[in-house]
């Protein structure tokens, strides 16, 4: 390691000595240039890429999910004197130039982008103007197909950097079994003896697993916050009303509780986070998006009222307490009523054969390329937008199809200056071609609406001219631009399988998925009932064996556990469901209540978008099963069918 590096360390972010691994990570991507960093939450991920980024000449691109992440990183470098950007749909236009100006001008260390934003034309092309040193990817387990969180647009991160010709890659998560660590070292083509795994035991957590009943849970999370001292706490919950209810009842009691969940305004949002983030007593409960790259080393306890849906987003939740190394409790109240709730949303995932049929029709059995919207896609073959992503990859996974370089259909510029005035900054045939892409606009009262492929037929010029002269223009500040109507290109391969085998295995890999939510549900409750070291259990989990004990978890201070209690039989189905009034709404909107499956998601109160569009999640057997098993209610749906 360069004596620089350690100076580096200290003088920027104040450390005189790396963490476990950090060091190891850094002399891998000098050296090779890759690597796979492995830490627990709070483990110092990020030094492995910001200390390299002071290192190396050009510039640091890092890609993350975490809005939150961005934000606070970018606070703390500009803080210590390093140039750091975030490039976002909140950026007003003028921030937006002078991020484009210092990406040109090479004068930027690092820049923070969510894996969405490869799928921009204009941040692509301007990415191949940019020497780029070290592509960085937070959360990268979501790369992998089998993992407990994949994204479709990670997948193709490691042809993006491919395709981009950069020279070292880094790949960064907190949770990844060894099967996923293998996944993620393939993707990025990453030596295994470069993938730093330092760990997942945290001495400093207290585990406690306390099952109670569904009667029970309320009073128990009450009594629990009021007999412990005040402390920085998450509770977390699964459902928005959950989160609402709960941090009701808390402050009935007295406790300062708040709700945080996506159905909140984004400003009632950043107001509840900053309350928390600011006192060393407050409480919020939360859906699980909360606390993901939020940097509060204080929090004391974490709460999971309802089970998580894996042992992995467990992990990950309860490594946001104790972050400053201090002794933090982390307790689940584990109720087996939750089981149907959330294998619910597991099955909510699977698109009916009908919609990949229909999928399948319009994508892959005609002739030519196909330029689509992602949204338009949804809403014609009823599947949420994650599952449509999902079923792309997968055709492009099996040979079927392959992604181009996405484009937008249109664009809208605003002038900042007279007409006359932004020509004449050129000269000669740029002049000429600029005025006759005008001359070919649409104009409004203050924007001019311009179709960069009907322009460029209607000029003799290629596409991509048209949307660099608008760049130009925008890059200069002459104009505003706004890119509209996001369209998806695929080329069609030759040789792909027949229509009915296609949907099979499609329908195959969907159904796998499926199972593995539900086995990995099942792993939560089995670590629940263990009669052994529950903290050893969840570390072996991802490979890291222990010989002692925690010594403080619930087996091994008492020597015993209690079994979960289970719910109670319910009368079968379809006891006092009005089955007249299913049947009537069934044959009336076909297109959203036409196959079993789409019925019993919309018995158990899961959307899609046939039943938005047709208004059904408004009515009053919307979600009228919604205690009830998934598999439950589509076997009697199946049944009625025949």
């Amino acid at each position: 390691m360069p004596t620089s590096a350690i100076e580096l360390l200290e003088r920027h972010f104040g450390f005189k000595t790396f963490r476990p691994g950090q060091r190891e990570v850094v002399d891998a991507l000098t050296g090779r240039g890759r690597a796979l960093a492995v830490f627990p939450t709070g483990g110092g991920k990020s030094i492995c890429y910001q200390l390299p980024a002071l290192m190396l000449d050009g510039l640091t691109l890092v890609v993350s999910p975490l809005i939150a992440l961005m934000k606070d990183q970018i606070d703390f470098l500009r803080s210590r004197g390093i140039k750091a950007a975030r490039l976002d749909s909140s950026l007003s236009p003028e921030e937006s130039r002078a991020l484009a100006n210092d990406m040109a001008a090479g004068s930027l260390s690092l820049l923070y982008v969510a894996p969405e934003r490869f799928n921009n034309e204009r941040f692509l092309d301007s990415l191949r103007r940019t020497k780029i040193a070290l592509f960085a990817v937070d959360e990268a387990h979501c790369i992998s197909e089998w993992g407990h969180n994949f994204r479709p647009d990670y997948l193709k991160l490691a042809e993006t950097a491919k395709k981009l010709g950069v020279p070292r890659v880094l790949a960064l998560t907190a949770t990844a079994t060894p099967s996923v660590v293998k996944d993620i070292c393939t993707a990025f083509d990453i030596l295994p003896e470069h993938a730093i795994v330092t760990g997942f035991y945290r001495p400093n957590l207290e585990l406690v697993i306390t099952p109670v009943t569904h009667g029970e849970r309320d009073a128990t999370l009450a009594d629990r916050i009021s007999a412990r001292p005040p402390g920085p706490s998450i509770v977390y919950v699964t459902l928005q009303k959950t989160a609402e209810r709960v941090a009701e009842q808390l402050r009935k009691k007295g406790h300062p509780a708040e709700a945080y969940h996506a159905g909140m305004e984004s400003e009632d949002r950043s107001a509840v986070q900053d309350r928390w983030m600011a006192s060393d007593k407050r409480i919020v409960v939360a859906t699980i998006a909360f606390g993901m790259g939020i940097d509060k080393s204080d929090v004391r306890y974490v709460y999971h009222y309802n089970l998580p849906k894996s042992l992995e987003s467990y992990s990950q939740e309860i490594g946001r307490a104790g972050r400053d190394g201090e002794t933090s409790i982390v307790e689940l109240l584990a109720c087996a009523d939750d089981v149907a709730s959330i294998e619910s949303f597991a099955y909510g995932d699977t698109p009916t054969t009908e919609s990949l049929t229909s999928l399948v029709d319009e994508l892959v059995t005609k002739e030519g390329d196909i330029e689509v919207s992602h949204y338009a896609l949804s809403e014609r073959h009823d599947m949420r937008p994650l599952v449509l992503r999902t079923a792309l990859t997968y055709l492009e996974l099996l040979g079927v199809l392959r992604q181009k370089t996405p484009t937008y259909a249109g664009y809208k510029v605003r002038l900042l200056r007279p007409r006359d005035e932004v020509l004449a900054q050129f000269k000669g045939e740029p002049r000429d071609f600029l005025a006759s892409v005008f001359d070919n606009a649409k104009e409004g009262r203050i924007w001019l609406s311009i179709d960069p492929a009907g322009v460029a037929a209607a000029v003799g010029h290629d596409r991509t001219r048209v949307v660099r002269a608008l760049e130009v223009l925008e890059e200069r500040g002459l104009a505003e631009l706004t890119a509209a109507d996001l369209r998806h290109r695929y080329e069609r391969l030759t040789g792909h399988p027949e229509r009915e085998a296609l949907v099979a295995d499609l329908a195959g890999r969907f159904a796998k998925r499926e199972q593995q939510e539900i086995e990995r549900l099942a792993q939560v409750l089995a670590l629940a009932e263990r009669a052994d070291c529950h903290t050893n259990a969840l570390v072996a989990h991802f490979g890291e064996v222990r010989a002692a004990p925690c010594g403080h978890c619930v087996p091994c201070r008492t020597g015993k556990v209690s079994p979960l209690p289970r719910p109670g039989s319910a009368p079968p189905l379809p006891a006092d469901l009005d089955v007249s009034a299913v049947r009537a709404l069934a044959s009336k909107h076909r297109d959203a209540l036409g196959e079993p499956r789409q019925r019993a998601r919309w018995l158990v109160g899961l959307t899609s978008p046939a039943l938005t569009r047709a208004k059904l999640t408004r009515h009053p057997l919307f979600g009228t099963l919604g205690g009830r098993s998934f598999r439950e209610v589509l076997e009697w749906c199946e049944s009625e069918a025949g």
